[in-house]
């Protein structure tokens, strides 16, 4: 099983792509990039409901009437919106590698 690749008519081995070093090795970098970004993220998600439910924090005023926890949750747009700019930037790479490794095992 396989599917048709733009290097050709040639069908992938998808098995044997999977237990190449180069591939181990691309999937390792995507971990140990995306990593810190996940466990920012999830931090920053649960602190939310954490400090608005058990601690008064967030409660005190800002700007005019709007308080702290406010901003704070607007805060967590921009943070996935950066997020996945920097994500969006970094799969570029991680593509280009991917298409290095195919070509690496089709000519093979």
């Amino acid at each position: 099983m396989g599917n048709q690749s733009k290097h050709g008519k040639s069908t992938l081995d998808y098995e044997k792509i999977v237990e190449t070093e180069d591939f181990k090795a691309l999937v390792k970098r995507k971990k140990t990039f995306s990593r810190p970004y996940v466990v920012f993220f999830f931090a920053a998600y649960f602190a939310l409901p954490l400090l608005t439910g058990y601690t008064k924090i967030l409660e005190t005023p800002a700007i005019g009437s709007m308080n702290y926890t406010w901003i704070y949750a607007f805060s967590m747009f921009i943070m996935v919106w950066v997020f996945t700019s920097i994500y969006m930037n970094k799969a570029k790479h991680f593509d280009n590698d991917v298409d290095k490794i195919i070509e690496k095992n089709v000519l093979k």
